[in-house]
This record gives structure tokens, sequence and C-alpha cells, in this order.
């Protein structure tokens, strides 16, 4: 049995409890298997019809803003010394630290927008930001829709392509940072149509007897 199979059949025996329990293990920096493997594979089962898709995502949802919470809450209370010390036995290594501090240094908090799609990013950004004393809002207010959307990308790959989401996951990580460049551009030609939209009613308020000729 390879592991997609042993995924299949916990998600038949124990249902989405697999995302809420598995992912946080995935953040702990245990990714066996990887986030965004469970994630995609869930989408091409609620393809299937074995899962529905809502439930999936949600689900998923809280399982990430579970562990990245844990991960930060330690990262939080205990500090660098706990990692330093023990980080070797979650596969954490100051080296690792260090990496990610230039990361911080060179993207802010938005990192935490996108540190979910990176592997190895993903196991130790919320460690990093909690050791650094990020204030708990500020962290909330980036992790949490960055667990969102890290969701449901990889459960809609799944969903959306099917049979062949392992082809179309291959390519989005090969290919990330132009996934994130093509998924910025369409972010921002949404914002322009609203914001064309809303320009227009403003007109038509300020302007209701033109509208009227």
């Amino acid at each position: 049995m390879n592991v997609l199979e042993w995924i299949e059949g916990m998600f038949r025996e124990y249902g989405y409890f697999v995302l809420l329990l598995g992912l946080p293990v995935d953040f702990i920096a245990l990714p066996l298997p990887p986030g965004q493997t469970t994630l995609t594979y869930t989408g091409y089962l609620a393809y299937k019809g074995v899962l529905d898709a809502l439930p999936a995502i949600l689900v998923g949802f809280a399982g990430s803003a579970i562990g990245i919470t844990i991960t930060y809450l330690i990262g939080h209370h205990v500090g660098a010394p706990l990692i330093q010390r023990y980080g070797k036995w979650f596969f954490l290594k100051p080296s690792h630290l260090e990496k990610t501090r230039k990361t911080y240094d060179k993207y802010g908090n938005r990192m935490l927008l996108i540190s979910f799609f990176i592997p190895g990013v993903r196991q130790f950004f919320g460690y990093f930001v909690g050791i650094i004393k990020i204030p708990f809002r500020t962290f909330a207010l980036y992790a949490y829709p960055g667990a969102a959307l890290w969701v449901v990308v990889f459960v809609g790959i799944g969903y959306i392509f099917g049979e062949q989401w392992q082809h179309v996951i291959l390519l989005v990580e090969k290919y990330l940072v132009y996934f994130f460049s093509g998924l910025g551009v369409l972010l921002l030609g949404l914002l322009y149509l609203r914001w064309r939209k809303w320009r227009k009613w403003r007109l038509k308020q300020a302007n209701p007897k033109k509208e009227l000729g």
C-alpha cells in the first residue's frame, strides 16, 4: 500500500478528522506526508465523491490554523533556546532560524501570507514569528488568511484537475514564483474592476441629474 492509498484509507475510516489532526503535525515540522500533498489528495477525493469539498476546506483551514498557532505559541513562550537544543528532533536546525530571519527581513509580515506554500519555510515560520515576539493580532491578521488561501488552492487543484492532480501539483511547486506572480496579477485585476465599479457608482450618486438626462 502506498502513501496515497493509506491516506484514502484513513479518510474512509476517520473522515475529516484526518485533516484536523494531520495538518497540525505538518506545521510542527513532521511533514509525513507533506500538508499540500494531503490537501491536494483531499480535493481529488472530493472529485471522486469520497468527501465533500466545502467541509474539507473548512476542516483543512481549522487544522492549518491550529498548526500554525501552536508553532507560534511555542516560539513565543519558549523561544530560540528550545529550537537550538531540541530542534533536531523535529528536523529544525539553527540554520533554519537564520535563513528564516533573512527572509523575514526582506518581506516582513507579508511572508506569513505565502510561507504556507514553501516547504521548509511553512514548518518553521510560525516558530520564528513567535520567537521575535510578533504581536498575536498581527500574526493572526496575516497567518490565518494565508492558511485559508493555502487550503483553498491545493484542495482546489485536486478537485478541479481530478486524475491529473499529481502532474499539476508538480508544476505548481516547480514554477511557484510564476504561480504567485499570476495570482498577484489576477488579484490586482479583480481589485481594479471592483474599484471601477465603485467609482462608477460614486459618479452616479454625485450626478443623479446627468444619469437621468
